[in-house]
């Protein structure tokens, strides 16, 4: 395979790639300075200005002298070829100056290829510069900035790091800012929409309307009644009869008008006087550690007693729960009292059985806590009165608890069985089934609302029994000796029903004495009769 280059004709036989590269440089690079460039055509807007006949003669003089080399356009692939030489030259580095060396270029095209080396270089380096130097004029401030930043290596700079927390430290003023300037309200032409009414309220207007006209048309009515309802009529266009105005100054206009009213009635005459008097400050309402929102909205909420709904319901379920557990306590307790006393004895001998009874319901106690507690490895709990879980006590405390009765005590307590009463338990029942059902459905409508730390668990009827056997057996001795100590009262009379007259405030307490007169002096009727009718008679006849 053979190739033409420059008029001479090349084997590729023999040859290597190397061989036939480094031949096509030089046969390049020695017709280099013979072949010129094509200038860049420029297009222009202006018409051609016409020209004189010999100055076309004398270019065409001109163009017929200039060699042959230098009409002749250059091709695309020489073109190419010398791109890439110049590309090669200028990345090559070493070794590409060492081929130009070997290849024999002329010191004018060394030169140029030097020139062109050095301003690739400093265009390299000094690349933020030379960019904002050839930006045009309509460049933002922000595409300037990017353009002389320096290149990003990772890692933030400690002057950049400072001006963004500075940055994000305050808001930006926003711009442009325009002051604000106090103007006249807009009127507003246009008719204000009616607000619309629902049929209900339409209806009770209608009706309010037609009372009021029936009334004022009355023929029964007297002059005194008309007069009387159309006052009621014109009060209500009076300030305090309207509707709470909804705009700033309607409110404005409605306090200052109330304050006069105080103002006259004289509630601010004994207000005292002076900077700081009869205020609070609140040093919390200042704090920048504290959302004022929310501490207001609080405060608000504290003074208007105001609670959220599941609090509410917690209260009315301990509030209810309570109240069972003492009605059931106290009709257990008159009852026992009652049961014990009706089986005869002294009052000694009735308080000894209460205190026998007791010491068994402590060991009823005992007993049960025991067995759950050799059951389960896990400790006993028990609920109280208001839904707390309580640390319950160990057996061997509670016959602790049950023995200084036994040891106070100067003769032993009879071993009885805990005090029962089925007769009253069926008496009861009905009563005690039907409050646990209500109380357990106001338990189960608090649970609902409730969060689930403050759920409570339902009431069980026999829980709550054994639960009373237990508190009330140790205060039944105290209860039957007050009941047969204690003196009967007559009912008290409530202080609304007690007389309060005038005479019995003035009179005295001090217990009076009365005098039984005799018979025989008693003056009665007919005495007084005898005495009227006889001074008359003596006098007519006198």
């Amino acid at each position: 395979m053979e190739a033409i280059m420059g008029g001479r004709t090349v084997s590729a036989r023999g040859l290597c790639a190397f061989c036939l590269q480094a031949q096509r440089r030089h046969l390049l690079m020695s017709g280099y300075s013979r072949i010129s460039r094509p200038s860049p055509k420029s297009f222009s807007t202006v018409p051609p200005l016409r020209q004189d006949a010999p100055s076309s003669t004398n270019n065409e003089e001109k163009q017929s002298a200039l060699p042959d080399d230098a009409s002749r356009e250059e091709g695309a692939m020489s073109r190419r070829l010398a791109e890439m030489t110049e590309q090669s030259m200028t990345e090559g580095g070493r070794s590409a100056r060492k081929n130009i060396q070997e290849a024999g270029f002329s010191e004018e095209l060394k030169k140029q290829l030097e020139e062109r080396l050095a301003a690739s270089a400093f265009k390299s380096e000094n690349a933020a510069a030379i960019s904002v130097a050839n930006m045009p004029s309509s460049a933002g401030r922000g595409t300037q900035d990017i353009a002389a930043a320096p290149a990003w290596t990772g890692s933030e700079s400690v002057q950049d790091a400072t001006l963004r927390m500075l940055d994000d430290a305050s808001k930006p003023i926003k711009t442009p800012y325009k002051i604000p300037k106090p103007g006249l309200p807009s009127v507003s032409l246009a008719p204000s929409p009616k607000t619309k009414q629902s049929s209900g309220q339409r209806l009770a207007s209608a009706r309010e309307r037609t009372i009021n006209y029936s009334l004022s048309q009355d023929s029964g009515m007297s002059e005194a009644e008309r007069e009387a309802l159309r006052k009621e009529f014109r009060e209500r266009f009076t300030p305090g009869a309207r509707v709470m105005p909804m705009s700033i100054q309607g409110l404005q206009s409605l306090a200052n008008e109330r304050i006069e009213d105080a103002m006259a009635r004289g509630q601010f005459k004994y207000i005292r006087r002076g900077k700081g008097q009869g205020t609070q400050e609140d040093h919390n309402a200042n704090s920048a550690f504290i959302d004022t929102t929310e501490y207001f909205m609080n405060k608000i909420i504290q003074k208007q007693e105001i609670v959220p709904p599941w609090i509410e319901k917690q209260q009315e379920l301990a509030r209810e729960v309570d109240r069972f557990r003492q009605r059931i306590r106290s009709d257990w307790r008159r009852h026992a009292a009652r049961l014990i006393a009706s089986q005869g004895g002294s009052l000694l001998d009735q308080m000894k059985r209460a205190r026998a009874y007791a010491a068994a319901e402590s060991r009823l106690t005992a007993q049960r806590l025991a067995s759950v507690a050799s059951d389960s490895d896990q400790s006993v709990t028990q609920i109280n009165s208001d839904g707390r879980i309580v640390p319950s006590r160990t057996p061997s405390s509670e016959q602790d608890s049950a023995s200084p009765p036994t040891e106070s005590s100067e003769e032993p307590l009879p071993h009885l069985p805990p005090l029962r009463d089925p007769e009253y338990l069926s008496i009861e029942r009905g009563y005690h089934e039907l409050t646990i059902k209500t109380l357990n459905a106001l338990t189960r409508s608090y649970n609902l609302q409730a969060p689930a730390m403050a759920q409570k668990p339902y009431l069980n009827l026999e829980r709550e029994l054994t639960n009373c056997y237990a508190d009330v057996a140790p205060s039944l001795a105290d209860e039957i000796k007050r009941r047969a100590t204690e003196r009967a009262r007559g009912p008290a009379l409530p202080p609304s029903q007690r007389s309060s007259s005038v005479f019995e405030m003035l009179a005295t307490k001090q217990a009076t004495r009365v005098y039984s007169e005799d018979p025989s002096k008693e003056y009665g009727f007919k005495d007084f009769w005898k005495d009227l009718f006889g001074r008359k008679k003596e006098g007519q006849t006198g």
